[in-house]
């Protein structure tokens, strides 16, 4: 009857790794799996825990990092991943106190926000997107602005 209850933990742990997918329970799956095999053979439910324990730290430590490195070898960044460190124009004036900003990338619009949180960033000025927010670009004008044909927003309060 053990063995019931231990192929049952595989089936339980093997569906919780379907559904993250995230490598961290199909080692376990695979040392329950071992002590079923085992609790044909011997009653004594120590033997098992330990048959169990042993055979899930064994598969975790030597297969854990080639199964990851190749899982991962083709994970690709998503499109909002992929615009971090890209080149737009702003197309409406990126201005933190009225909460206001857009960039059109790849015919999409986003919200946008200056990195620093005070620069007023004009329409049409080439920023580079930084990170992102939730869904908010975080962006910086491109330097030397001056070279780009695009001028500072100059703080009035520094003008003498």
């Amino acid at each position: 009857m053990i063995t019931v209850y231990w192929l049952v933990g595989a089936a339980v742990l093997l569906i919780i790794e379907m559904i993250t997918v995230s490598l961290t329970s199909i080692w376990f799956a695979g040392g329950a799996i071992a002590a079923a095999i085992l609790s044909l053979f011997f009653e004594n439910l120590i033997i098992q825990i330990v048959v169990f324990i042993i055979v899930s730290i064994i598969l975790l430590i030597l297969t854990r990092p080639i199964a990851v490195k190749y899982v991962n070898a083709k994970v690709e960044k998503t499109n909002a991943d992929a615009l971090v460190g890209k080149r737009c124009k702003v197309a409406k004036t990126i201005d933190p106190d009225s909460s206001s900003g857009m960039i059109v990338i790849n015919s999409v619009e986003w919200t946008a926000r200056p990195k620093d949180g005070i620069s007023v960033i004009p329409a049409g000025t080439e920023v580079v997107i930084k990170e992102i927010s939730g869904v908010k670009l975080i962006v910086e004008p491109l330097l030397p602005l001056e070279e780009e044909g695009i001028h500072e927003v100059k703080d009035s309060s520094t003008e003498g």
